[in-house]
């Protein structure tokens, strides 16, 4: 029997006009899009359709938005009475995740991730962290790397690992240098510096997760109804404590992407919809098992094709 997992995108997809379609042409969509600027007393709707892009791309802005778009999918996705055996979000797309998962409501995800954003942004001031992606070297070989300028006084760590011959390395700037200037030497392909306004799962983030527990606290995180392969275990998560604790450990632990994806397909996963704005997802998941299929729907288009695509395999 076919077993479908819906996975959602984190920071980096969102794109100005994202979920437009849903927005205008679904009442599903609008309520959503309205939801959030209620709850965050601000009219983030309309940055997400107009711009510009620089203001989306600002953290506190750009995790709310994606979990905006993304839901807005999902309903309609539910909508159609499909649903899935599982869930998964990259980083950020783990709050998406949750609410398809029944652990969240969606007006709690998206005030946690803009106070998440907020968090995560103050943290560490801009220009001392940095981030970048390491081509072609394994996790172990890595690790050391890190580990050896760790000690040498310039922290950084593996901070996403997300498909075969992928891993970001995050951490203060110097030993993001040092480490990607180590790991060329030791044989990777490229070590390219991203665009990104902190040092994303990495120890630096451990202020911002001890504001945000206080935040989840406050907040009601159900067990799941779908169980959630949760980015710090990459296992089957299904008790809302356990999660929440999970979700704090997140800000500064490794998205353990290939693993999580490798668990999916292990527990009969075969079919993965990326929900939300890209595919970047889908990209990944590609390079970690090519006999799986993979749906995205970010627009009507996409939501029609693959609403067809799973009620045939149904």
């Amino acid at each position: 029997m076919s077993k479908i997992a819906f996975v959602f995108p984190g920071q980096g997809s969102q794109t100005v006009g994202m979920g437009q379609d849903f927005a205008e042409q679904t009442p599903e969509g609008k309520e959503i899009f309205q939801k959030a600027d209620e709850i965050l007393k601000d009219q983030l709707s309309k940055i997400m359709l107009q711009g510009p892009q620089e203001e989306l791309t600002l953290t506190y802005n750009a995790q709310p938005a994606l979990v905006t778009a993304s839901i807005a999918a999902w309903k309609l996705l539910d909508k159609e009475g499909i649903t899935p055996d599982f869930t998964a979000g990259h980083s950020l797309g783990e709050y998406s995740a949750l609410v398809a998962s029944g652990v969240l409501s969606f007006e709690d995800a998206v005030l946690a991730v803009r106070k998440r954003g907020e968090f995560m942004n103050e943290a560490v001031p801009s220009g001392q962290g940095a981030m970048a992606a390491i081509m072609g070297m394994e996790a172990g070989p890595l690790e050391e790397i890190t580990q050896s300028v760790t000690d040498e006084g310039h922290s950084v760590q593996l901070a996403n690992l997300n498909c075969p011959g992928q891993i970001v390395i995050s951490g203060t700037a110097k030993g993001v240098e040092l480490a990607s200037a180590k790991a060329k030497e030791a044989g990777a392909k490229r070590a390219i510096p991203l665009e990104v306004s902190g040092p994303f799962h990495s120890q630096l983030m451990k202020p911002a997760a001890e504001k945000l527990k206080d935040v989840l606290d406050g907040m009601t995180l159900s067990d799941t109804a779908v169980p959630i392969i949760a980015n710090v275990t990459a296992q089957p998560e299904t008790e809302g404590k356990q999660i929440k604790d999970l979700l704090i450990r997140q800000l500064y632990s490794p998205v353990r992407w290939e693993e999580s994806i490798k668990t999916l397909i292990e527990q009969g996963a075969d079919t993965f919809v990326e929900i939300g704005p890209g595919k970047v997802l889908s990209g990944l998941i590609r390079k970690i098992d090519r006999s799986v299929k993979t749906l995205s729907v970010s627009d009507m288009d996409t939501l029609q094709a693959a609403i067809e695509a799973l009620k045939e395999e149904a």
